[in-house]
């Protein structure tokens, strides 16, 4: 399953138009949409290493400037939004952001935005909360930013021989990365 979709982004990533593609998903996924931006990043760097830092950059940019549409989401729109925010699976996520948010502040932004924990959640809760913009936004430009920058160069330093290990091992490494979350999720519920 992984790998299958491991290959059409692959295929993808070297589209004449995978750049605008890359900051659509990284716009989108900051505010709204569930796919993180590093499915494509990634084979974007590993088909053109010489690019994969600007790749990098573009998708820092796109993901802060879709962050920033999540925060004023929650900043004019939670009113809206929050009935039906309920009756999803996010509304957990909301409420671990909010406790995140009184207990760390801008440090929340920084975490969520560097880690899987889904960024948009906190973006919106930033705005429902109406934490103050420029920390947000700097937050927001070191999580995501380090988080990207991390993965292209990963992908510069591993090169082709990280390419064709990870195509191998990539069912195993989709299912080890599900099985993680899941026994993340477990154990922070135990622990609280």
């Amino acid at each position: 399953m992984f790998k299958k979709l491991y290959d059409r982004v692959l295929l993808w990533s070297r589209h004449r138009n995978a750049l605008t593609y890359l900051c659509i998903l990284s716009f989108a996924e900051s505010s709204f949409f569930p796919i993180p931006p590093d499915v494509m990043l990634a084979p974007m760097a590993l088909a053109q290493p010489s690019k994969a830092f600007r790749f990098a950059l573009w998708t820092t940019i796109a993901s802060v400037l879709g962050g920033v549409l999540g925060y004023e989401i929650g900043y004019f729109l939670f009113d809206n939004i929050e009935p039906w925010l309920k009756t999803t699976h996010y509304w957990e996520s909301y409420t671990k952001a909010i406790d995140w948010f009184d207990e760390w502040g801008f440090w929340a932004v920084f975490v969520a935005g560097f880690s899987p924990i889904p960024y948009k959640v906190f973006t919106i809760a930033a705005g429902a909360l109406n934490m103050v913009f420029i920390p947000f936004v700097l937050a927001s430009l070191i999580g995501r930013g380090g988080r990207f920058f991390l993965v292209s160069l990963l992908i510069v330093v591993g090169g082709k021989k990280l390419e064709s290990n990870l195509r191998k091992y990539m069912d195993l490494i989709g299912w080890g990365l599900v099985a993680i979350v899941v026994i993340g999720g477990i154990a922070y519920k135990i622990m609280n």
